[in-house]
């Protein structure tokens, strides 16, 4: 049977762990050749090893999403190495300070969220699509939240940043639409991270108040976000242009 990313060139922001290993891992099962991003030197160099242990092509990359030159040297590094991108997942995220009220949330925790959650996303996306503009066309997928689409008290800079997120993915889908590149986003409900620990940890009554919320009633898992991201991704979601996509168990459908 072909697989949904056969000789497919695809580029993972924050694919050391959670779901930017498990969709790495799902797009080389799918035949792609997989180009890994990430700050974690160590961990998105174990994504790569697994996916090149198991038989597949990967190659780690080291990148901070926050820093232009980072950005544009990825792809270009990327390009060079395969000869072209033909799909991007900008899935490169922090939590930032949760269970701070919005007048006590420091300007620098602020800026840093905002630099990483959604200037991250421009900026993949600005030297992404220039690439895809190029070579004719391309799919690319952001990482938002259902806090990208709901509120939530304690996280206004997340809650700010992923509904940029969602905004962003809308106004460059509708721009490159026609030019062959399909951008979408996907919004995870909980799900089972590390960015989740240590919450868990702190607060032995979370993990159950947080899976009540979630209608189907449990926290997902990276595997389940990684399916959706790369059927987004890939030809059979061909007509799929400016959705942001829930992966949350109901969570947003209450």
């Amino acid at each position: 049977m072909a697989r949904l990313m056969q000789g497919k060139v695809v580029l993972v922001t924050g694919g050391s762990t959670g779901i930017g290993r498990a969709s790495s891992l799902v797009f080389a099962r799918e035949g792609a050749t997989v180009v890994v991003a990430d700050i974690n030197l160590a961990a998105g160099e174990g994504t790569a090893c697994a996916i090149r242990d198991s038989g597949g092509q990967a190659v780690f990359i080291a990148a901070d999403v926050s820093k232009r030159g980072d950005v544009e040297t990825l792809v270009n590094r990327a390009v060079g190495l395969y000869g072209r991108l033909d799909c991007a997942f900008n899935n490169a995220g922090i939590a930032g300070a949760i269970g701070s009220a919005v007048h006590d949330y420091s300007e620098d925790a602020w800026d840093r969220v905002m630099s990483i959650n959604l200037k991250g996303v421009w900026l993949c996306l600005k030297y992404e699509i220039q690439q895809m503009l190029k070579q004719g066309g391309g799919a690319i997928v952001n990482t938002a939240s259902i806090w990208g689409l709901v509120g939530a008290p304690g996280a206004s800079a997340y809650v700010a940043s992923k509904h940029g997120v969602v905004g962003l993915t809308r106004a460059a889908a509708l721009e490159y639409a026609t030019q062959g590149i399909r951008i979408n986003a996907v919004n995870p409900g909980t799900i089972r991270t590390p960015i989740l620990d240590p919450f868990i940890a702190a607060d032995p009554e979370f993990e159950s108040m947080i899976t009540a919320r979630h209608p189907i009633g449990r926290i997902g898992m990276p595997e389940e976000v990684a399916e959706a991201v790369v059927w987004l991704c890939s030809d059979a979601a061909s007509f799929v242009v400016g959705q942001n996509l829930p992966v949350d168990g109901g969570y947003t459908t209450q």
